[in-house]
């Protein structure tokens, strides 16, 4: 059995998983999932971590048997979070005869919603952009599956106002990455700053997000924030987390978005112990205590070798296991339909508005998706660094949904 090196676009990246186990059903038939990735680009600290965990779980599935009886063949494509890369990523993926798409990146998302509509092909893009396809009956083949920009917005403005024990006359920063992902949280933090009486000031971080320190230092010692709330990805978190120690500002003031909150972020910034209460959320579960994990550990072990090392970056590894986890569960339910293992994407859209209560053993929050809502409920937790590693703060939750809500209507009506 291979294992796939990481590779610029232009070259496929295929799960290995050998045919004729004595588990394949005779009339199996092989069922494509596509998987875009960056493990060489801008984002590439996620990559690296997040993709192996997408390939371990398909290999976890097919090495029991494939789902009733046919394999599960994944297709990685690296595209290096370059849009034009990212679309004839999926133009190869097509070609490939994939029925569902596991997109990377919000850019990438805009651009392929209108093909993925017209191909039929459901592509999956959980805890990024875009936010208004939580509506399906606008976007039927867009699945956010995991809390939205949207979502992460209203639930960090709820944290930040229990740590501080109201929002009125306080001072929020929102310190973001400067491209459609970073700026699509705004409008909610918008309407939140007016609802609930706090002052909110963005600070954008121009790409590649590596130098930010006159905007850390406006937020600590002019603009005095009360609290911050850090929407960064790519190599930025880190920086953040050393410009915010470096000025002095308290770590257990901040809270980031999903996408500044792994293993790899913090070791970046210096380790757990300079990032110290630093806040994190969470859209899948951190650490190794799961048995899907457990089942992949032992599938290493069966095989004569050590479980991956990317293991240890639980976060990012923890969500490549969801993403394939998610998108083998709408096959399976595909499969009920047509059991020869001919599926489509149309099947496949179908089988994920089918899921409900999905937790993976308790990796995920309780997953329910429908044609109206193709997020999944938007569920986050947060963590927090302390004593050297990630210690949990909340249970899942999510906040503000009505003005979620609102937006999501909004944009609707725009469309």
């Amino acid at each position: 059995m291979k294992r796939w090196l990481a590779i610029p676009i232009g070259l496929l990246m295929m799960s290995a998983v050998t045919l004729g186990s004595p588990g394949w059903a005779a009339a199996s038939h092989e069922i494509v999932l596509g998987l875009q990735c960056d493990r060489t680009g801008a984002t590439q600290t996620v990559g690296v971590h997040l993709c192996p965990g997408y390939h371990d779980y398909v290999r976890l599935v097919n090495a029991k048997g494939g789902v009733d009886g046919h394999k599960i063949r994944a297709v990685e494509i690296d595209h290096e979070y370059k849009v034009p890369q990212g679309v004839e990523a999926y133009e190869r993926h097509k070609k490939e005869g994939a029925v569902v798409i596991s997109l990377y990146g919000t850019p990438h998302t805009y651009a392929l919603t209108q093909k993925l509509t017209e191909d039929h092909i459901p592509g999956t893009s959980p805890g990024f952009g875009r936010a208004d396809a939580t509506d399906g009956t606008r976007y039927p083949y867009v699945f956010p599956l995991a809390a939205s920009y949207w979502s992460q917005a209203g639930a960090a403005v709820d944290f930040a106002r229990k740590q501080m024990g109201g929002l009125k006359g306080k001072k929020i920063a929102f310190l973001f990455f400067d491209n459609p992902a970073g700026r699509e949280p705004i409008p909610v933090l918008e309407d939140l700053a007016a609802r609930e009486g706090f002052q909110l000031r963005t600070f954008a971080v121009p790409p590649p997000g590596v130098e930010m320190g006159a905007q850390v230092l406006d937020i600590a010692q002019r603009y005095r924030a009360d609290f911050v709330i850090a929407h960064l990805f790519g190599r930025s978190p880190s920086v953040s987390i050393k410009e915010l120690k470096r000025v002095g500002y308290p770590l257990r003031k901040v809270v980031s978005f999903v996408w500044g909150s792994a293993e790899a972020d913090i070791e970046a910034a210096g380790g757990f112990g300079v990032a110290e209460g630093y806040h994190t959320m969470q859209y899948a579960g951190v650490g190794t205590d799961f048995p899907v994990l457990t089942e992949i550990r032992e599938m290493y072990r069966k095989e004569g070798k050590e479980p991956s090392k990317e293991m240890a970056s639980t976060v990012y590894y923890n969500r490549g296991v969801m993403w394939a986890a998610v998108a083998v569960e709408a096959v399976r339910n595909a499969l009920k339909a047509k059991p020869d293992g001919k599926v489509t994407g149309a099947d496949v859209k179908a089988g994920f508005e089918k899921i409900k209560g999905f937790t993976l053993g308790g990796l995920l929050p309780p997953l329910e998706i429908t044609p109206n809502d193709h997020e999944g409920g938007g569920w986050v937790q947060i963590w927090q660094v302390k004593g050297g590693k990630f210690a949990r703060v909340t249970d899942w939750y999510k906040a503000y949904q009505d003005v979620v809500a609102k937006h999501i209507k909004e944009a609707g009506a725009k469309k």
